[in-house]
């Protein structure tokens, strides 16, 4: 978990990805790197996720890649396959981390309170995702789990622009989850030039 974790510290902001079309995958892969965000989450939310994960390794193996919306333990299975990185979760679910402790990839679930951040730290796991993270209280409530708990936390849901600095000023936080730089619409018409933007502009703001 440590040199993942020090890649996510190093890049900030992870563009978290529902990707439609596999054929893709390789095109995005090259934007994110050139643009100065070589990492993607890509979400099982869409049947190409694995495909996609698999063509991104193939091409780029020093990517760092994330499976997200990880909901199974077919899908862990799924994601290790194409060749991932780590797992991320919405929720807390103790089979899916079992399952990917025995099976060794890293596993980032999703929390959003006491409770959940107590059973995960009773599961050995200490980085966390903060999720959704607005909905839940946003930077007061994240601030006032850090201040309990020996965690570091990946922010995601409602982080954008206007806010992904104020979240990741918190020390404990590793790094920031956001979908604003890859609208799907863009990946979808080939628009490669507006999302290159998008994507430089993340690089700007956190460098």
């Amino acid at each position: 978990m440590t040199s993942i974790n020090q890649r996510l510290q190093q890049i900030q902001v992870v563009p978290v990805i529902a990707i439609n079309d596999a054929n893709k995958a390789v095109k995005l892969a090259q934007v994110l790197v050139e643009n100065g965000l070589p990492c993607a989450e890509v979400t099982f939310r869409t049947e190409a996720a694995a495909e996609s994960i698999r063509l991104m390794r193939e091409a780029y193996p020093d990517l760092l890649i994330g499976a997200g919306t990880v909901l199974t333990t077919a899908q862990v299975d799924q994601a290790i396959a194409a060749g991932v990185d780590f797992i991320v979760s919405p929720g807390f679910n103790p089979t899916t981390v079992k399952y990917c402790q025995q099976r060794n990839i890293t596993i980032v679930p999703g929390v959003n309170n006491p409770s959940l951040v107590e059973q995960a730290l009773e599961m050995g796991l200490d980085t966390l995702k903060f999720f959704p993270a607005e909905p839940s209280g946003g930077l007061p409530m994240l601030k006032a789990l850090c201040a309990v708990y020996p965690v570091q936390f990946m922010p995601t849901g409602g982080i954008s622009p206007a806010n992904v600095k104020d979240y990741l000023a918190v020390p404990k936080v590793l790094a920031c989850g956001g979908t604003w730089m890859i609208p799907n619409e863009l990946i979808d018409n080939d628009r490669w030039d507006e999302l290159a933007k998008l994507i430089a502009e993340v690089s700007s703001i956190i460098s």
